[in-house]
């Protein structure tokens, strides 16, 4: 081998993945787009698979702009789920009076007694210092 083969090794081996990115982002975005039909998303995969190239050049002229917008919507879809989580978990962490009234219904039914009670009191009052009012 020499240079210019290697050269034309490395340049066909980046096409080839180039235009699997390609078919991938393609078959992602035909599967993915909630405006198409079970009928149309058949249609496209099937033509991915007989005729791969020509379909994907087709399908970035007459949807590609729209692949950007699909895109963008799925990842806001998931940052406003991320944040919902976020919001429920650090829900999760109730405020020192919360915590008192939960150690005193445990007081109350006999699970704890008085001086765990007292411990779990402090232990509420300390752990938030910032939210204690005089």
């Amino acid at each position: 081998m020499n240079f210019w083969d290697i050269v034309a090794y490395f340049f066909w081996t980046t096409v080839f993945i180039s235009y699997l990115m390609v078919l991938f982002a393609v078959i992602g975005d035909v599967m993915g787009d909630r405006a198409l039909n079970w009928t149309t998303k058949t249609a496209w995969i099937l033509l991915l698979v007989f005729v791969p190239f020509l379909t994907a050049v087709i399908y970035l002229i007459a949807r590609g702009p729209g692949m950007n917008e699909r895109q963008g919507q799925a990842v806001r879809e998931a940052q406003t789920e991320t944040d919902k989580y976020i919001r429920d978990v650090a829900g999760a962490n109730p405020s020192p009076a919360h915590e008192i009234v939960k150690a005193k219904a445990l007081l109350d039914t006999g699970t704890i007694n008085q001086d765990e009670f007292d411990a779990l009191k402090q232990q509420a009052l300390s752990a938030h210092p910032a939210r204690m009012t005089v």
